[in-house]
């Protein structure tokens, strides 16, 4: 298959550049591009450490994240815990 895509000068210097050192032509190299970010995209999305803290702490029943509003009226007016 062919795909013909416009980059910008800057990128297309890089990877001219990247394509001399490694000597690989464009073809190959973007190739090789496409094959790790597509295989990458089947990963579990990382969580960063942050968010991983919270993640699960919500023990009651339920999709909490489609009535956030709610929750969160009812916590703040001291009907209901959050965790």
């Amino acid at each position: 298959m062919t795909l013909s895509v416009r980059i910008p000068e800057k990128v297309e210097q890089e990877l001219a550049e990247y394509c001399a050192k490694h000597r690989m032509t464009k073809s190959e190299a973007v190739k090789q591009a496409l094959e790790h970010m597509l295989s990458k995209s089947t990963d579990k999305p990382a969580m960063d450490a942050y968010a991983r803290k919270f993640a699960g702490s919500d023990k009651r029943p339920g999709d909490v994240a489609r009535h956030t509003k709610r929750l969160l009226r009812e916590h703040f007016r001291g009907k209901t815990s959050l965790g």
